[in-house]
């Protein structure tokens, strides 16, 4: 039971923990289907499993404060890694987290306890032809506010137009009963997803928003399960077309450098990463997003 909360709250908070636990099963499942299929590739290789740990958050008071699971998959027919993590944390905020969060939730300073929970995904595919992808949607609570927020990106090494149409027409068309809400989060997600020192963007875009607070927590939810039910038919057919196209060392290498691109946007610019490290919660589940390897020109 969620020690900082009762009645409605705590029924809301139960009911989207939960509901990240069923999209991270659903995804877990679609994936293992997608190792063993006909299209898989990678000939000689055993179709990839997801294994699960626990994850705990390190509270320097030292009570419960919470944690999750961290479900990975490594050296897959498809998939050379998959992180998929998911976690109900609480506690009270650092000095390092309420300074960030200071200029965007009033009262933080006053009364820095907090709960969150939410699903973050990265996969990074053996072949560098299937793109790379991330997905985090989140719900945060403060005495003072609530809010959800996340987004997803395509991040492929090798650009497809037809692979980008797809994915962009696919949130569009989940965002659909929300009018302006595709262009506004993608937008969004255009300027967040963006490397400052390299001038660029990490990927291909997709949709992002943050601080999620309409007044309306059912409507509101609503809005941040469609951004999650929307990435398995966003994604999933680009893997199943492109996992068995052939590619060289020259294609290897594009898909390495790139993952330099993605790892330093994670290190440097992620607000995730950087809230996950200051919070205190388990290093390796923050940064499983980092790809297995990576390349700098």
């Amino acid at each position: 039971m969620d020690p900082m909360a009762d009645g409605a709250m705590a029924e809301q908070k139960a009911r989207a923990a939960a509901w990240f636990e069923q999209l991270r099963d659903r995804i877990i499942a679609a994936v293992e289907t997608l190792e063993e299929g006909p299209a898989a590739g990678a000939d000689g290789i055993a179709p990839g499993r997801f294994a699960l740990r626990r994850t705990r958050r390190h509270a320097p008071e030292g009570e419960d404060a919470g944690g999750g699971t961290m479900a990975l998959l490594r050296g897959g027919r498809v998939v050379e890694k998959m992180g998929i993590g998911v976690s109900t944390v609480h506690g009270r905020l650092g000095a390092a987290a309420q300074a960030a969060m200071a200029a965007r939730v009033p009262g933080v300073a006053e009364d820095a306890r907090f709960w969150a929970s939410g699903i973050s995904l990265v996969c990074h595919p053996r072949n560098p032809h299937v793109p790379a992808v991330h997905l985090n949607t989140r719900m945060f609570w403060t005495p003072s506010a609530w809010w959800f927020g996340g987004g997803t990106d395509l991040n492929p090494a090798i650009e497809y137009p037809e692979d980008t149409a797809h994915f962009h027409a696919t949130l569009r068309a989940a965002l659909a009963p929300w009018p302006g809400e595709y262009d506004r989060q993608k937008a969004w997600a255009d300027d967040y997803f963006f490397i400052p020192h390299r001038g660029r963007a990490r990927g291909v875009g997709g949709i992002f928003l943050d601080d999620r607070n309409s007044g309306d927590w059912e409507a509101d939810f609503a809005l941040i399960r469609a951004i999650g039910e929307a990435f398995l038919p966003a994604w999933l057919p680009l893997a199943q077309a492109r996992a068995a196209q052939p590619w060289d060392e020259a294609d290897r290498t594009r898909q390495l450098v790139h993952r330099g691109l993605y790892a330093e946007f994670n290190l440097v610019w992620d607000r995730g990463t950087k809230f996950g490290l200051a919070s205190g919660h388990d290093a390796e589940a923050v940064l499983m997003s980092l790809p297995p390897l990576a390349m700098w020109p």
